[in-house]
């Protein structure tokens, strides 16, 4: 579940490095040397400031980011791991460097109270820390993804209703937006009470029609072929107030 960060960096080394061609120069005790003291400095490169965070300490504290683990309880059992005793504000500020990072996992305040409660739970059957945040992990996919859905299906539902009330608009004669009827390709607006159809050419330029009509059948007044659909909205704009010819 969680797994030192480290352990890649060593195995690119190796690659790259098991890639000669010649066994001689992979037996050869200074090209040892050589990858060992390339590992070693990557290793050190990779532990920058934060010299309190090594190995399982700091993949630990990065899967726990987005689960409401308390500060407290992430200290306790990280102490028990390897390394220089760690204070809440060495946590707290390591957590503030990761969630500063982009695409940081942040905690979602809509699930800290399931959060908290399954960590409560799991902790009173003794189960160990890490296993926790394994658990609470899964929780917080499953939920993020529950929400994610929900929000698409208001968001469609919401989209349904505007759709809806445009097109209800322009049935009842009021002004209105160009608004397509079901999936007719032709939009329709109304400006100053002057209704206007918009249709789309073969070669991807706009037809703009004075009609009386929402009707695709009536041929209208042709007032011009536009490269876009703004073009055609500022000609409206223009034409609706003049004094019309009909």
């Amino acid at each position: 579940m969680i797994e030192d960060e480290r352990i890649y960096t060593v195995c690119d080394i190796i690659s790259d490095y098991v890639k000669s061609p010649s066994l001689q120069h992979l037996r050869d005790p200074h090209s040892v040397m050589t990858v060992a003291k390339s590992i070693i400095r990557q290793l050190d490169r990779g532990s920058g400031i934060w010299k309190k965070w090594e190995g399982e300490r700091d993949a630990l504290l990065k899967a726990s980011l987005a689960c409401w683990i308390p500060v407290e309880e992430l200290q306790e059992y990280l102490n028990t791991l390897p390394g220089a005793r760690l204070t809440a504000t060495d946590i707290a500020q390591r957590q503030r460097a990761y969630f500063e990072e982009p695409y940081a996992p942040l905690p979602n305040d809509e699930l800290k109270e399931g959060c908290l409660l399954l960590f409560v739970e799991e902790k009173a059957q003794g189960t160990e820390l890490p296993a926790i945040i394994g658990r609470i992990v899964e929780h917080v996919e499953v939920e993020e993804e529950r929400i994610r859905l929900e929000r698409e299906a208001r968001y469609k539902m919401m989209r349904a209703a505007e759709k809806l009330a445009a097109e209800q608009r322009l049935l009842s004669g009021s002004d209105c937006k160009w608004t397509q009827l079901q999936k007719a390709l032709e939009s329709y607006c109304r400006v100053n009470g002057r209704t206007y159809r918009l249709t789309p050419t073969k070669d991807r330029r706009w037809r703009l029609h004075r009609v009386d009509t929402v009707s695709a059948v009536e041929k209208g007044i042709l007032i011009g072929t536009y490269g876009g659909r703004g073009d055609a909205t500022k000609v409206v704009a223009k034409i609706a107030f003049e004094t019309e010819y009909r």
